[in-house]
C-alpha cells in the first residue's frame, strides 16, 4: 500500500472527485446544518478549500501530479468551447440596448477599478501592491479580474498567462471570494425593493416583461431528454474544438514571437502576448462562438454548459491543490484593493442606470454575468423571475466571450499602475 503522500494521479483525481461530490451532495441539502452551512460559505470556496486541505495536510503531493496540467490544457479549453456554443448574439441584441449597455459598463468598472484601487492603496500602504517577478500583486489580481468578468475559466486563464505564485493564489481566491458575495447580498437585497428603486431610476420595466414571454418560450423550445448521441457528440465539439485551438494557438503564438521584438522580449508588457496558452483560450472562445451560428447549438438544450460547469469545477479542484494555506492571510491589506475595485464597480453601475434610466433588473444581472458569472447571474435573474433565469445565463456566457480580452487588458493597466 502506498505511503502517504499519494503521488499517483489516479488516486489522486479520485480525491479530488469525492472532494467535489462531498461539497455538491451536501450543498443540495435544503434543511438542517448543511443548510446554513452554505447560506453562510460559498460552494465553489468549498471547491478549493477540500483539496487545499488534502496537501496542506500532506494527504497528496500535488509537486507530482500532472492533474492541474491537463485539467488547464484539456478541460478549460472545453469548457469555454461547450459554455459559449449555446450564445446567441442577436437574443442578446435583442435584449435592448440598455441590458447590454449595463452588461459593458460593469466590465468598464472592473476593467478600470483594479488599477485605480492599486493607485489608491498604494498612497497609504505601497508593501501592499508591490512584489516582483511571479510573486507580483498584479498578476494575481488578474486572477480576479478574470474571474470577475467571465468566470473560473477566464481566471484560470490569467492565472497561467501570468505565471502568478500559485502557494500564494489562496489569497486571491479568498479575496474574489467574499468581495463578490459580499456585492451579491446588496444586490439580493435590493431585489426585494425593486419597484422603489425603478422609482428612483425612472426606468420603463415594460421590457422585461416582454423578455419573460420571449425566454420562457426559447427554454421550453431547446429542453430535451439527453441522449448517448447528444453526450457523444458534445465530446465531439469540445475535443475537437481543443485540438484545433492548441494547434492554431501555438503556430500564432510563435509567429508572433517570431515577427515582434516587443512580444520576444520578456522585459516588454505586452510580451505576455506570446503565450501560446493565451491563444489557445482565445481560440477555444472563437470556436464556441462560431459553433452557435450553427445547429450545434441546440446541443445547450442536452446539457453542453452543464458538462462544461463540470469541467471547470475539476479545474477547480486542481487549482485548490495547488493552494499554499498558510499563506491565505500573509497580505490581508489585499481586501481593502478589494472593496475598493467592486466599489468602483457598483458606483459606475448606478450612475449610468440613473442617466440611461435602466431598470434595476438590467443593473443586477448586469452586474452579476461579470461578477458572479454562470454561477450567479442566473441565480440573481430568477429572483426577480424564475424565466428570466436564461437572461442571467445568456449574459454570462457573453461574460466568458470578453472575459479574456478584458482581464488582460485589465492586467496590463494594473501593471502600469503597480509601477508607477
Amino acid at each position: 500500500m502506498d505511503q502517504l503522500p499519494f503521488t499517483q494521479d489516479t488516486v489522486i483525481f479520485g480525491l479530488l472527485c469525492l472532494c467535489l461530490g462531498f461539497v455538491f451532495y451536501t450543498s443540495s441539502i435544503k434543511t438542517g446544518f448543511w443548510n446554513k452551512f452554505y447560506g453562510v460559505v460559498p460552494t465553489v470556496l468549498m471547491c478549493y478549500l477540500l483539496p487545499a486541505i488534502l496537501a496542506s495536510l500532506g494527504i497528496v503531493d500535488e509537486s507530482a501530479s500532472q492533474t492541474y496540467y491537463v485539467a488547464s490544457r484539456y478541460l478549460l479549453p472545453a469548457a469555454l468551447i461547450l459554455m459559449t456554443l449555446s450564445i446567441d448574439l442577436k437574443a442578446i441584441m435583442n435584449l435592448g440596448s440598455k441590458a447590454l449597455v449595463m452588461f459593458l459598463t460593469g466590465t468598464v468598472g472592473i476593467v478600470i477599478g483594479g488599477p485605480i484601487a492599486i493607485l489608491i492603496v498604494s498612497i497609504f500602504s505601497p508593501e501592499t501592491v508591490g512584489g516582483v517577478g511571479p510573486d507580483a500583486v498584479w498578476r494575481g489580481l488578474a486572477t480576479i479580474a478574470g474571474s470577475w468578468i467571465g468566470g473560473g475559466a477566464n481566471q484560470a486563464a490569467m492565472l497561467e498567462v501570468f505565471k502568478y505564485n500559485q502557494e500564494n493564489y489562496g489569497g486571491m481566491v479568498l479575496i474574489d471570494i467574499v468581495v463578490a458575495n459580499l456585492w451579491l447580498a446588496v444586490i439580493l437585497l435590493g431585489v426585494g425593493k425593486t419597484d422603489k428603486i425603478d422609482r428612483w431610476l425612472k426606468a420603463d420595466t415594460s421590457s422585461i416583461q416582454e423578455l419573460k414571454v420571449k425566454v420562457s418560450a426559447h427554454t421550453e423550445k431547446i429542453a430535451r431528454v439527453t441522449t448517448l448521441k447528444d453526450f457523444i457528440m458534445i465530446l465531439f465539439f469540445a475535443f475537437v474544438g481543443v485540438g484545433v485551438a492548441h494547434l492554431v494557438g501555438h503556430h500564432f503564438a510563435v509567429f508572433l514571437q517570431d515577427n515582434f521584438e516587443v512580444i520576444r522580449n520578456p522585459q516588454k508588457i505586452l510580451s505576455s502576448l506570446g503565450s501560446e496558452f493565451l491563444w489557445m483560450v482565445v481560440f477555444a472562445t472563437a470556436i464556441g462562438i462560431g459553433l452557435s451560428f450553427t445547429k450545434a447549438k441546440d446541443y445547450e438544450g442536452a446539457g453542453a454548459s452543464k458538462i462544461g460547469g463540470m469541467f471547470i469545477y475539476i479545474l477547480v479542484a486542481t487549482i485548490g491543490m495547488k493552494m499554499d494555506l498558510g499563506k491565505v492571510l500573509d497580505n490581508p491589506g489585499l481586501i481593502a484593493i478589494g472593496l475598493i475595485w467592486i466599489t468602483i464597480h457598483a458606483g459606475l453601475l448606478i450612475l449610468v442606470a440613473k442617466l440611461i434610466k435602466a431598470p434595476f433588473f438590467f443593473l443586477a444581472v448586469g452586474s452579476q454575468a461579470n461578477v458572479g458569472g454562470a454561477a450567479s447571474a442566473p441565480v440573481v435573474a430568477a429572483e426577480f423571475h424564475p424565466s428570466l433565469t436564461s437572461v442571467g445565463i445568456l449574459l454570462a456566457v457573453f461574460g466568458y466571450v470578453v472575459g479574456t480580452a478584458g482581464a488582460y487588458l485589465c492586467a496590463l493597466l494594473m501593471e502600469v499602475a503597480a509601477n508607477v
